[in-house]
């Protein structure tokens, strides 16, 4: 595997996207480590906040979920919708920094700019794409960045893959 062996940092993300002329808001806080934490903590931050599914199947193919921190997920049958081979798993941490150059706990849609190979198929659910504002870890849990959701879909092209949405949430 080829990928994330000098990951961005969150600076490097915000020029980038600011390079897009994607305006953003970001918001630091203590490190998070769960949706429990994140809602702890929020505060004042509008939109739907993100909970990510870092996920392989057998063949070795990776996948990001982007859902509602609220959303479930039949990771049973999610396979069938995402186009997977057979039944998935979560990827290993080492596979996490190496395509999408995040840790466990940060995992974000952003990471998506640390996959230069485009080996991670993304999967955006259609609900928490709904929401007009969309908040995800700058590539690190210690802050929350809030993104207009039609200006997540070009930050996602510009990175070289494909924004499919689906209604993968129950």
């Amino acid at each position: 595997m080829t990928g994330a062996t000098n990951p961005k940092t969150r600076a490097e993300l915000l020029a980038f996207l600011d390079s897009l002329g994607i305006a953003v808001k970001t918001h630091d806080h203590p490190p998070l480590y769960s949706v429990a934490d994140s809602q702890a903590l929020r505060g004042a931050i509008p939109g739907g906040h993100t909970k990510n599914l870092f996920l392989k199947d057998k063949k070795d193919s990776f996948f990001l979920v982007t859902v509602d921190e609220e959303a479930n997920v039949d990771l049973k049958q999610i396979h069938h919708l995402i186009g997977a081979s057979g039944r998935v798993s979560f990827g290993k941490p080492e596979a996490l920094m190496e395509l999408l150059g995040v840790v466990p706990g940060a995992v974000t849609v952003f990471g998506l700019i640390n996959d230069s190979s485009g080996k991670v198929k993304l999967v955006l659910d259609a609900t928490l794409m709904e929401n007009a504002v969309i908040n995800a870890h700058p590539l690190t849990n210690e802050a929350t960045t809030s993104i207009a959701n039609a200006d997540l879909l070009r930050f996602v092209e510009a990175t070289g893959h494909d924004a499919v949405i689906l209604k993968v949430s129950g």
